[in-house]
């Protein structure tokens, strides 16, 4: 049973989080109101997720994800949240957020990501994806003058992979573009679970087990 610490300044929302989480067969063994409160509990206790908020009185998210990675690095974090500003969602990941939600992605897809999560794969809310892809297209843009247009560098970058199958290829291309794999599948006509697999590939033979790191790396 995956066991949830909840963290959140909003009472109302722990309860229902807590009801969610415990009709489908999670376990949450505590619930913190910042992070402070966080990590005394975790002092006494394990668990297998956090699920954090970023805004809270007292220790917000943000200090609290780079705490718990420090202290207690075999937990994961899913950040939970209204905000997706380029701020928060760069500063929870750098800080080593395995996941990224916003608070209205609805019951499956908050069950979705925790299992994923526990699985070994990040999760990214869509519009914080396109957040982050679009901010790593502005950042490109602002590089050095005489830079490479960033559809020729990206093809660059993808061709130094020559381990990589043009399927997969094709599929970087489109990850790195901001597409989750329901909208791969969809636009390649395969199943989500062959992006899936083309997916897990990629991730053996870049090395990068990572997809936020992975389209990072793409991007150069």
């Amino acid at each position: 049973m995956i066991r949830v610490l909840l963290v959140d300044d909003e009472t109302l929302l722990l309860d229902s989080l807590e009801i969610i989480l415990t009709l489908n067969q999670m376990e949450v063994v505590a619930k913190a109101h910042d992070g402070r409160e966080a990590l005394e509990i975790l002092e006494g206790i394990t668990c297998d997720i956090a699920l954090v908020d970023l805004n809270m009185k007292g220790m917000g998210g943000i200090e609290l994800i780079g705490k718990l990675k420090a202290q207690h690095p075999e937990v994961k974090i899913l950040v939970l949240t209204t905000f997706y500003d380029d701020k928060n969602i760069t500063d929870a990941i750098a800080g080593g957020a395995d996941g990224y939600l916003l608070k209205d992605s609805g019951k499956d897809a908050i069950l979705g990501a925790v299992r994923q999560i526990i699985g070994g794969v990040n999760v990214l809310d869509p519009k914080v994806m396109q957040r982050l892809t679009l901010l790593m297209t502005q950042n490109a843009a602002r590089g050095v003058a005489g830079a490479e247009p960033q559809a020729e560098a990206k093809d660059k970058k993808l061709s130094d992979l020559p381990e990589l199958t043009e399927r997969e290829k094709e599929i970087c291309a489109l990850m790195v573009d901001g597409l989750d794999n329901k909208q791969i599948a969809k636009k390649l006509y395969i199943s989500e679970g062959t992006v899936k697999n083309y997916i897990s590939g990629i991730y053996d033979k870049t090395g990068i087990h990572d997809r936020v790191k992975l389209i990072v790396e793409l991007r150069g």
